[in-house]
């Protein structure tokens, strides 16, 4: 006999045996993930087109996967205790006198606070210039850019993924992209570097700050492909702690020292 869904009755039946139905894209819980090394806080792959957040606590490393070699990772930050505090791309740039994220790289806020160290990046093909994609962007790429259509937009997806932590569009800013890339030339021409890339590339982010983090992984938008092209992205964080006094990159330059002494002033308080 089979169930129905239209009555309530058969809709649970149903659900209830999806129980311990497992596919590709969905968090892992609890979080377990084999190849991280401390006790893991957040293991999830986002889908194409899907977006993720999450708070997580200072010290956390997050490691995002390209796993299939066409993951565009688009990211925004905010300080979880006071989120009007948020990731500023220009003075991200600006202070560390340098367009191009690496390991080495600090993202700083609104405050000129460190938010988050890049400790490792194997990738070397990120954008910090051209930001999200929305709709009207999508709508003349691929003929359609909505939400909940076949190809929506990062700026929309952010809309999602900020509104589970009470924030709205106006807290929608200019975005950090991982995984795919752009140079200025010389003559100021702006160059993408889209890929695909080989599978595998990654990079490990530590949280310095109290942080919400949101990810949307849509395709770039200078991708100059005609069809929408976006393949999974793995998010892993685990447990740790910020920066040492004589961590390296926190002494560095003294740009970045008084940025780092920024944030350690706000939780010395």
């Amino acid at each position: 006999m089979t169930t129905s869904t239209a009555d309530p009755f058969g809709a649970r039946d149903h659900a209830r045996a999806m129980t311990g139905t497992r596919v590709e894209s969905m968090p892992t819980l609890p979080a377990t993930a084999d190849d991280a090394p401390g006790e893991v806080l957040w293991e999830e792959t986002i889908a194409p087109a899907g977006y993720a957040s999450r708070r997580i606590a200072r010290g956390t490393r997050l490691r995002l996967i390209d796993l299939a070699g066409d993951a565009c990772a688009s990211m925004l930050l905010f300080n979880a205790e006071t989120p009007t505090e948020r990731l500023n791309v220009a003075d991200t740039l600006k202070v560390q006198w340098n367009g191009y994220l690496a390991a080495g790289r600090l993202l700083l806020s609104d405050m000129g606070r460190v938010m988050m160290t890049v400790l490792e990046d194997d990738a070397a093909t990120h954008d910090a210039f051209c930001g999200a994609s929305n709709e009207a962007s999508n709508a003349r790429a691929y003929g359609n850019g909505k939400n909940y259509g076949a190809q929506p937009n990062a700026r929309d997806r952010f809309m999602l993924g900020v509104a589970k932590h009470g924030l709205g569009r106006r807290d929608v800013h200019p975005c950090i992209t991982w995984f795919k890339g752009v140079r200025i030339a010389g003559d100021g021409t702006t160059e993408p570097q889209i890929g695909p890339f080989a599978p595998g590339r990654s990079l490990v982010l530590r949280a310095e700050m109290e942080l919400i983090v949101v990810l949307a992984n849509c395709p770039h938008v200078l991708d100059p492909r005609p069809d929408f092209t976006i393949t999974p992205l793995r998010a892993t964080a685990w447990r740790g702690t910020p920066a040492a006094a004589d961590d390296a990159v926190r002494t560095a330059t003294p740009e970045g020292l008084r940025a780092f002494l920024n944030t350690e002033d706000l939780y010395a308080r």
